[in-house]
């Protein structure tokens, strides 16, 4: 089994994602932080993990609206060995489209919030070296659509910032892994008609997120399929793509 720098540090760790990996990193020995708000109610996903796999688990307060990233990672009392970002806001198109405010929501929750996290995780990681910081981004980031613009453009700008992170990081010997997991099936999208050929399960994104880790991938779709998919997407002439509603 791979070796991963401890202590694994989960951003968003009470999502449905969040969980799945930090299950797979107990599994693989690592201990763990999981963080997320109202951090209280991962409790018993701290306790189980400690539990089964006889790891070391805490909890810490996170929300990427309010926390200071400077302060939270002191608060920590030491440097990530890995740190994960799981945090985002799927939102929605029509009322972004509507109102400022669930524009500016969607985007800082998607985007610049989340690197600010990893810049000041970063700081920390650098003087150490085989570190490793995974943004999970999107495959909406790929090219702006219609169907979800706001979202896809936030996360088009995280993915572009989780390359730049990569290439400045790799002289410290930290690597940096961007995950697009395409659809998922979450609490986040329950109720959506999702088609099932392209929608992974949590545990699926977990497992290829932990295989990148090992492998030292630079960038995943977690079902191939979305490979050809999102080439043929780029592909398409401006004055084509323009006319298609997807």
């Amino acid at each position: 089994m791979a070796s991963f720098a401890s202590p694994v540090v989960i951003l968003g760790a009470r999502s449905d994602i969040g969980r799945a990996i930090a299950k797979r990193y107990a599994e693989a020995g690592c201990s763990l932080v999981l963080a997320a708000r109202e951090a209280d109610r991962l409790e018993r996903d701290r306790a189980d993990l400690e539990t089964r796999y006889q790891v070391p688990v805490r909890t810490a307060e996170f929300d990427l609206h309010v926390t200071n990233p400077d302060t939270f990672f002191r608060d920590l009392g030491e440097a990530p060995g890995t740190l994960v970002m799981v945090a985002g806001l799927l939102g929605e198109q029509a009322r972004a489209e509507a109102d400022d405010a669930e524009a500016t929501l969607v985007m800082n929750a998607n985007y610049a919030a989340p690197a600010r996290f990893l810049l000041a995780g970063a700081r920390l990681m650098q003087p150490h070296s085989n570190g490793c910081i995974i943004g999970i981004s999107s495959v909406a980031g790929d090219r702006g659509r219609a169907s979800n613009f706001v979202y896809g453009s936030a996360k088009a700008g995280f993915t572009a910032f989780l390359s730049g992170l990569r290439a400045r990081l790799f002289r410290n010997e930290i690597h940096v892994v961007t995950v697009k997991p395409g659809f998922v099936a979450t609490r986040m999208t329950a109720g959506m008609a999702l088609p099932p050929l392209i929608t992974a399960m949590p545990d699926e994104v977990a497992k290829a997120v932990i295989a990148a880790h090992s492998k030292r991938r630079n960038e995943i779709y977690v079902r191939a399929v979305w490979r050809p998919i999102m080439a043929l997407i780029r592909a398409l002439p401006e004055a084509i793509f323009k006319r298609l509603t997807i």
